[in-house]
């Protein structure tokens, strides 16, 4: 896989990614034409009769890898046609096929998204030059966690129907965050029929997973309906030392209070509970200079060492739809995201490559909680004008988050020298920890949303929208911040669309300059134009976008000092990332599904590349094929991942100086099989990293690295009853 020269125009790279999307469109297109057989043709048109709602399409059951409609970027309901941004959703069967059981193995294949590492309990994802701190569930916006609690990206995906990824800004619904990508998380929803399932799986280093889900309705009538949920996975790991025990249990229950009302009750309960948690990763380089090459198993962590996580979560919908179809719906969520962590690591300092000498613990003890509580109400519908009908979202959310934290430090005198740094096994006493400070902040956010989807001739459809955002915490206090929204689809014919956006989105921060005054708001805007493609009447989904991604404000430091005497800074004209992608999902022909897709970004401030921690060139696809006739019940699929060079700047221990350090690309394959002994007993095998590939992840700001997983099979038992 080649590398895209930077220097290529965004004009040159569109038409690139127009021309690569018509490759991959004959081989859909020719399944418009009825060359199924009859047994082929009524078992496809099964697996797209499943369920919609203002969420969208309900991916469970239907055997696909791309939704049938979303509603991430507007409330709108609209297929991925017609949603004039670019959206990766991998679905509930793309779950099940590559044993994707947390949002880390899901971030994994998601094309356009990078996870760097920090250490064993923490990721950060990134997209288009930006880190991905956007969380939704089921559409409602909760503020993000604070830096103890790795929280969202914990999350096990044993309670969620598919998990849609919105590219951009989204500052429409979400109000305050980056410009890169909004991650929602839509969660699994009761049956009509009773239907149920228990997973057990067995993995390397002693890793096992069991899953019970049931769901039906609970009254002869169907009018009440409900879901549970129970998963436990104890996972050891080729580290060191080092295991997790994650528990997740979920109820929802739906009642169709009458015909026109329906209201949604549930909760969901979470806990991360490992043992031998490393803190930051290994040292880059020793006193020398050089790669301070440690085993894949190697642990910086104490074996007493424990980041402990848990979530708790409740939530309420109420739906009812007007006699003239128009919606109104209110959400409310609740959820509490707390940690319990007492830590411990060999990580501060550079190694001698002889005496092992050089290097520290890292030590402190950190409990807390952040309790966030969000609602969200709107209506929606259609209305005559001019001749037309339009479409129209009218809302405002509301949010509030409060931190309580509380900081400890060992006791006086305790030895936090390594003698030997690679003779470490964490084998040292726990401190008695010592309270040190507390923290306690509330941060509020709210905002008022209009958008609306017009029907200016039968090819163009304009969809205008704003949001009038406020915000408030200890250090700023942001009113009446206008975030428009404006996206544009011409259908050329059936299959084929052109597209193109602008959104924005703002964070507030809290950065002074020298005379005291805290810098306006990060802005950030996102332009994206491309074309769409749907084929089999949207089971086959294809895009190529071309993007530019700005930020503005960005702080600097100015040389000078607040009035307070703290570092001021200076805002400038921020990042600017441009780049495009490429991506497919969907039914190539009859039980082939395939999803991936390519994406090229460079980001830079002024004339300096940033955000190298993110890879300017990564491409992935998984695919999975259901045999027919005499092999008919095998399943084989599997998948390729690459990613380009990654890079930071970091300082030479020899001597002082800087220095860039970079990894090499690399290749990871995946693959998968699986048998069905019947229509209710099945076992899936899974195989990551098959070659078994050595490659790493840097943090430049901390000098450090994280190795990837070795080869590792995973296999499991599915019964359906």
């Amino acid at each position: 896989m080649s590398v895209v020269p930077s220097r290529i125009s965004p004009l040159t790279q569109a038409v690139a990614a127009a021309l690569a999307l018509a490759l991959f469109a004959p081989a859909a297109q020719a399944q418009d034409a009825p060359a199924q057989t009859d047994d082929e043709a009524a078992r496809t048109l099964q697996t797209v009769q499943v369920t919609a709602n203002q969420l969208g399409t309900v991916t469970e059951g239907s055997d696909s890898y791309t939704p049938g409609s979303i509603a991430t970027a507007t409330r709108l309901v609209l297929s991925p046609r017609q949603t004039p941004q670019s959206i990766s959703v991998i679905t509930r069967q793309e779950m099940n096929d590559f044993a994707l059981n947390g949002i880390d193995d899901v971030m994994k294949v998601t094309p356009g998204i990078s996870i760097v590492t920090y250490d064993s309990e923490r990721t950060e994802y990134y997209a288009r030059g930006f880190a991905v701190q956007n969380f939704q569930y089921d559409g409602i916006p909760m503020a993000r966690d604070s830096a103890y609690s790795a929280g969202n990206t914990l999350s096990d995906m044993a309670i969620y129907d598919r998990v849609e990824v919105l590219k951009g800004a989204t500052g429409l619904l979400t109000g305050m965050g980056d410009p890169g990508a909004t991650i929602n998380l839509i969660r699994k929803k009761p049956t009509s029929e009773l239907a149920g399932s228990a997973t057990l799986g067995v993995g390397s280093w002693d890793s096992y997973r069991a899953e019970v889900d049931v769901s039906g309705p609970l009254t002869e009538s169907g009018r009440v309906r409900g879901r549970a949920v129970a998963a436990q996975q104890d996972k050891h790991s080729n580290v060191d030392h080092y295991q997790r025990t994650n528990k997740v249990f979920y109820g929802i229950l739906e009642a169709d209070i009458d015909d026109s009302t329906l209201l949604t009750v549930g909760a969901d309960y979470q806990d991360s509970d490992p043992q031998g948690s490393s803190w930051g990763g290994i040292p880059l380089l020793d006193t020398t200079g050089n790669f301070n090459k440690m085993p894949r198993s190697f642990n910086n962590g104490a074996r007493w060492s424990r980041w402990g996580q848990y979530s708790r979560t409740a939530f309420a919908t109420l739906e009812h739809t007007f006699s003239n179809d128009w919606v109104a719906k209110l959400q409310l969520n609740h959820q509490v995201n707390g940690y319990d962590a007492p830590l411990g690591a060999a990580a501060g300092g550079n190694p001698d490559p002889v005496t092992g000498e050089g290097v520290s613990m890292w030590l402190g003890k950190y409990v807390g909680k952040t309790t966030s509580n969000a609602a969200d109400l709107y209506v929606s519908g259609k209305f005559e004008w001019f001749g037309r009908e339009h479409e129209l979202v009218v809302g405002g959310s509301v949010s509030r988050k409060r931190w309580i934290n509380n900081g400890y430090s060992p006791q006086e005198g305790y030895d936090g020298s390594v003698a030997d740094y690679r003779a470490w096994n964490g084998d040292v006493p726990e401190p008695d920890w010592q309270w040190g400070y507390g923290d306690n902040q509330v941060t509020r956010e709210s905002g008022a949303y209009l958008v609306g989807r017009f029907d200016l001739a039968d090819p163009l459809k304009l969809i205008l929208g704003s949001r009038i955002a406020n915000y408030k915490s200890p250090d700023t206090d942001e009113s009446g911040v206008v975030v428009p929204y404006a996206g544009l689809v011409y259908d050329l014919n059936r299959n084929y669309s052109v597209f193109a956006s602008y959104s924005t989105i703002f964070k507030p921060q809290g950065n002074q300059d020298e005379q005291g005054r805290v810098l306006d708001p990060l802005e950030g805007r996102s332009y994206e134009a491309g074309l769409k493609a749907e084929f089999l009447d949207g089971r086959f989904n294809a895009s190529a976008a071309v993007f530019q991604l700005e930020q503005d404000n960005y702080a600097e430091p100015s040389g000078g000092l607040t009035p307070s005497g703290g570092i001021a800074y200076r805002g400038l004209m921020g990042v600017r990332t441009k780049g495009y992608e490429l991506e497919m999902s969907g039914q190539v022909a009859p039980g082939w599904q395939v999803q991936g897709g390519y994406a090229h970004k460079i980001a830079r401030q002024q004339s300096t590349k940033v955000s190298t921690l993110e890879p300017e060139d990564q491409f992935s696809v998984h695919t999975s094929y259901r045999l027919q006739g005499a092999l008919r019940g095998v399943s084989i699929g599997g998948g390729a991942r690459w990613q380009g060079s990654t890079f930071g700047t970091i300082t030479n221990p020899a001597d002082g100086s800087s220095l860039v350090h970079r990894t090499d690309p690399y290749w990871l394959l995946d693959a998968m099989a699986r048998y069905e002994f019947n229509d209710r007993l099945s076992a899936t095998l899974n195989v990551n990293n098959l070659l078994d590939k050595h490659y790493y992840t840097i943090f430049s700001w901390y000098s450090t690295y994280t190795w990837g997983e070795p080869r590792n099979v995973r296999l499991t038992l599915n019964y359906k009853f």
